[in-house]
């Protein structure tokens, strides 16, 4: 419980909030829309429910949120359009972790109600949004009661610090909080072992949950086969040199490690082939700079280096502080935050910064 408290991206509206630095996150929903539209013409050609029963896992806080569940909606009412149907009654369920900021969801939900009946009109369906917290590693919901599943960038988090049955690997590892270039075979091992044991859990619970023929489409980090630094390995490089620094203890850095893997697609595939329940439709790998959406929209081809390396460390805080809260205190992440944007412009003069998110969609076997 108290992982799952202390674990979810930095709430509110401030400045370093998730709210106000999650523009990366946001673009690549819109650059994927197309197989969203695929997944949910499909159910609703073959179901046509009289409610859309849809979760949004790992929903996190700000716009975004109701980005995805607009996004939803507009694509159900075209598919009624098209087919010449009564648009649906729609049930959102908004799921993360105990400790995401629900109350900011909930408090920008009449003005999302208000653009909602301008845009659709008295004639549309009714739509109701709740929040359903807890670790989406397990069930969540009743037995065949949910038409679509929607994740995005969510599932490269595990359930748990890899390393803490692991003595060998912990301590091969040592100076570090996350998989580095130098780290040993037991370290990858154990990373890869909790992300089946998480990944395989989460396909069972939501096979489960779907409705027979229901949906499910996945956003989350992934790698292929050409080799790329990750953000997260930056930051495990810099809290090494300030522990020989002295600027942190070593036991606490020992006892810190970011519980995320990025799966290959070899990976994902045999989780799902041998868990079973589900229908592979689609498996795809974007390949995107580090600073994706920094100017959405618009031209970025004039921004210099320390402008991009201020927002990819501004993204990446909104992310990790609530996490490296847990163990170290605001100077030494603010510490680390400045040296993270610095050693980002100098990475970009010599290497190409990007990276590869995994796009999923599967349907429930019948």
């Amino acid at each position: 419980m108290e992982r799952e408290l202390s674990f979810h991206m930095n709430g509110g509206k401030g400045e370093r909030s998730y709210a106000n630095n999650s523009s990366l996150q946001r673009t690549i929903i819109r650059k994927t829309r197309s197989i969203l539209e695929e997944a949910i013409t499909r159910l609703y050609c073959n179901s046509s429910p009289n409610c859309m029963k849809v979760a949004d896992l790992g929903c996190s806080v700000g716009p975004n949120t109701l980005f995805v569940t607009s996004n939803i909606i507009d694509i159900v009412d075209n598919a009624s359009t098209c087919l010449n149907r009564e648009p649906p009654t729609f049930q959102f369920y908004l799921n993360d972790l105990f400790g995401n900021d629900f109350n900011t969801i909930f408090k920008s939900l009449p003005d999302f109600y208000t653009r909602l009946l301008e845009d659709k009109g008295h004639k549309f369906g009714p739509c109701f949004i709740n929040a359903t917290p807890g670790s989406f590693y397990g069930r969540l919901f009743p037995s065949n009661s949910i038409n679509l599943f929607h994740s995005s960038h969510s599932l490269h988090w595990l359930s748990q610090d890899p390393l803490l049955g692991s003595r060998e690997a912990a301590s091969l590892n040592k100076g570090n909080c996350h998989i580095v270039s130098t780290s040993p075979p037991a370290v990858y091992k154990a990373y890869l072992k909790q992300f089946q044991e998480d990944f395989k859990l989460f396909l069972k619970s939501r096979s489960e949950e779907l409705v027979p023929g229901g949906a499910m489409v996945l956003l989350f980090l992934g790698r292929n086969e050409t080799p790329r630094r990750n953000a997260f390995e930056v930051i495990s490089l810099i809290l090494n040199d300030m522990l020989l620094e002295g600027l942190i203890e070593e036991e606490k850095l020992d006892s810190f490690n970011i519980p995320m893997y990025d799966p290959t697609v070899q990976e994902i595939r045999h989780v799902i082939q041998e868990e079973g329940s589900f229908f592979l439709q689609r498996l795809e790998i974007l390949i995107l700079p580090w600073d994706e959406g920094i100017n959405e929209g618009g031209d970025d081809s004039f921004l210099d280096g320390n402008i991009r390396a201020e927002y990819m460390a501004k993204t990446m805080r909104a992310i990790m502080e609530p996490l490296l809260s847990t163990k170290f205190d605001a100077e030494v992440i603010n510490e680390l935050f400045i040296r993270f944007q610095k050693k980002i412009v100098q990475l970009m003069e010599v290497e190409k910064l990007e990276f590869s998110m995994l796009v999923i969609s599967m349907t429930k076997n019948a």
